[in-house]
C-alpha cells in the first residue's frame, strides 16, 4: 500500500511538472515582439493612399460593451458631431499584419487609427495642435488602453502628423460624419463639405448660392448704356460763327458747350446737363433772346 501510494504520488509530480513545464513554454501572446516599435528596417517614402470618407454600416460585433483591463466600455451608437482633444499615441511593428478589432489587418504605414469608443469604422480628422498638420484616418481598431489619451494612430499617420519620433502629441480630433448624399459634416460644425481630388471642400449655403446666382442673372443682363443729356441750339456750315455763338450762351445761361461736326454741319449743344428740368429752363430762356427751335437731345459718349 505505501508502494502504492508513493507511486501515485510521484506520477501527480511528474504530471505537474510536465504541465508547468508547457505553460512556460507557450508564447505570451499573439505577437512576435513585446514591446512596440518604429519600422526597424528602411521603408523609404511613405507613398499615403487617400482615406475617402463614405457612409459605411458599423459592425455589430464591435458595438457591444466590452471589459479590458477590468474596465468596461460602452462604444457609441452614433458620433455625429464628436470632437475631442487630447493625447494621441501611435503603434506599429508589433502590431504590423495583425486583425484590428473589426477584423481589417493592421498597416502601420496606412492612415487608419484606433479609438475606444467610436463606432468601428468611422472617419475622423486629426489635426497635430502644435504645428497644424492633420490627415483624414479611419477608425478600424480598439485603444489604446493607457492612461489618459485619447486616440492611437498608426505610425505611418503619426509620421504625417509630425510625431512619430515621440511617444504622444497634444491633438485635436473630429467625426466626419457622411450623409446620403455624399456630403460631409466636420465635428460640431454645420458647414457641410465634399471630398474632392483629396480634399475636403467646402459646399457653399443656399444663401450664397441665392447670391451667386443673383450676381450671375446681374452680369448676363444687359447693361444700360450711358448717355448725356443737352440742348440742342442751331446748325449751320459756319464752324467760326457758331463757335462765336457757343462762346455767347455758355456765357449768358452759365452752361458748357460742345460744337461736334457731323456731316458737314456744325451743331451747337449746350450741356451735358444733370435733369430733364434743366434742360428744360435752358430752352425756355433761349426762346425769350430768340431760340425757338432749341430741344433736347440724349448723346451717346
Amino acid at each position: 500500500m505505501p508502494s502504492n501510494s508513493l507511486y501515485i504520488l510521484l506520477l501527480t509530480c511528474v504530471s505537474m511538472l510536465l504541465l508547468l513545464s508547457g505553460c512556460s513554454s507557450a508564447p505570451e501572446s499573439r505577437y512576435a515582439i513585446t514591446q512596440d516599435t518604429a519600422p526597424s528596417f528602411d521603408y523609404g517614402e511613405i507613398v499615403y493612399d487617400a482615406i475617402i470618407p463614405t457612409l459605411e454600416p458599423h459592425n455589430t460585433w464591435t458595438s457591444r460593451p466590452y471589459y479590458v483591463f477590468g474596465e468596461k466600455y460602452y462604444p457609441m451608437a452614433s458620433a455625429i458631431g464628436f470632437e475631442e482633444t487630447g493625447g494621441a499615441s501611435w503603434y506599429g511593428l508589433k502590431f504590423h499584419g495583425h486583425k484590428t478589432a473589426n477584423g481589417e489587418i493592421f498597416d502601420m504605414f496606412a492612415l487608419t487609427a484606433a479609438h475606444k469608443t467610436l463606432p468601428l469604422p468611422s472617419f475622423v480628422r486629426v489635426t497635430n495642435v502644435k504645428n497644424g498638420k492633420s490627415a483624414i484616418v479611419r477608425v478600424n481598431d480598439r485603444g489604446p488602453f493607457h492612461g489618459t489619451r485619447i486616440i492611437d494612430l498608426s505610425y505611418g499617420a503619426a509620421k504625417k502628423l509630425g510625431y512619430h519620433k515621440y511617444g504622444v502629441a497634444d491633438v485635436k480630433m473630429e467625426v466626419l460624419d457622411v450623409n446620403e448624399a455624399g456630403e460631409i459634416r466636420i465635428g460640431s460644425s454645420p458647414q457641410l463639405y465634399v471630398f474632392e481630388n483629396g480634399e475636403l471642400l467646402a459646399k457653399p449655403s443656399a444663401q450664397e448660392k441665392l447670391s451667386e446666382k443673383t450676381l450671375l442673372a446681374q452680369n448676363s443682363a444687359p447693361q444700360p448704356i450711358p448717355q448725356s443729356l443737352f440742348v440742342q441750339v442751331m446748325a449751320m456750315e459756319n464752324g467760326d460763327k457758331i463757335r462765336e455763338f457757343a462762346s455767347s450762351l455758355s456765357s449768358l445761361l452759365q452752361v458748357p458747350n460742345v460744337v461736334p461736326k457731323i456731316a458737314n454741319i456744325y451743331r451747337l449743344q449746350l450741356g451735358p446737363l444733370e435733369t430733364e428740368q434743366k434742360a428744360q429752363n435752358i430752352i425756355q430762356e433761349l426762346k425769350k433772346i430768340g431760340f425757338e427751335q432749341a430741344f433736347t437731345i440724349q448723346v451717346m459718349p
